[in-house]
């Protein structure tokens, strides 16, 4: 025990003085910021993915385990900003993220950082959707069940809609709302575009009978371009647009 102790406080020093060595180099040589960022980042989760066990565990014996990823989400919001000085700026004048409950939100998907996006936005009550087998793995399975997480059964690939039907009635039962990416994998865009949609996430709104909130985040390219080894700080914004209600029949109409 005490050599695995040894071991890991020499590593993490080790990681620590690599990260700072690169921060400085990159007053120097700015492509350096990209690797010290991204080092960053990476300790970062780790820290707070260890919080979030915590949270969750301290949460659930309270009573209210459905906070649990907002808060572990709002702890990497501010570990990210201190660590590479990179944040998401909320812009709800209506407050649709606050009031709107159960609900599924969306948004754009463009590279590993949304889920910083998602620690800066997340409402309280809210959690991100993943497959049911995620339940049976050591530690993350044990997290995302002790934080709320909504579980689809993506064995019934017959129909989108069946699929779905666990996930609409954990979210009604426990007034539970869903952040889903419809795109259903990252783009990585240097310029704002968008991929095609899948079914998902209106299948689900409409089983569940609950309104889509869709979240529109600026293209931030400009902060993360992956491709071209860039990543600097800044601050990029998120605008939750106007609720998508639906009628009884499952057609959706603007308000």
């Amino acid at each position: 025990m005490s050599a695995f102790v040894y071991y890991l406080v020499y590593f993490s020093v080790g990681y620590t003085a690599l990260t700072i060595a690169l921060y400085m180099l990159s007053l120097v040589v700015p492509k350096a910021a990209f690797g010290a960022r991204l080092l960053a980042s990476y300790v970062s989760l780790i820290v707070v993915a260890l919080y979030g066990v915590l949270a969750s565990i301290v949460l659930r014996l309270a009573g209210n385990g459905q906070i649990a990823q907002w808060a572990t989400g709002r702890g990497f919001k501010y570990v990210m900003l201190a660590t590479t000085g990179v944040t998401f700026n909320i812009k709800d004048p209506k407050g649709h993220l606050d009031t709107v409950r159960p609900a599924v939100f969306i948004g754009n998907h463009q590279t590993e950082l949304d889920v910083l996006m998602l620690g800066c936005m997340f409402p309280k009550y809210c959690s991100v959707t993943a497959k049911s087998s995620l339940k049976k793995i050591p530690f993350l399975g044990w997290f995302m069940t002790l934080s709320g997480s909504i579980f689809i059964d993506r064995k019934n690939t017959k129909d989108a809609r069946d699929a779905m039907k666990g996930a609409a009635d954990e979210m009604r039962a426990r007034q539970q709302s869903v952040y889903m990416f419809p795109e259903g994998t990252r783009s990585y865009a240097k310029e704002p575009m968008m991929l095609p949609f899948k079914k998902g996430a209106f299948h689900l709104a409409v089983q569940a009978q609950v309104p889509i909130v869709p979240c529109v985040v600026a293209n931030y390219s400009h902060v993360l371009w992956i491709r071209g080894m860039d990543f600097k700080s800044g601050s990029i914004p998120i605008k939750g647009t106007q609720r998508i209600s639906q009628r009884p029949l499952g057609v959706f109409s603007w308000k």
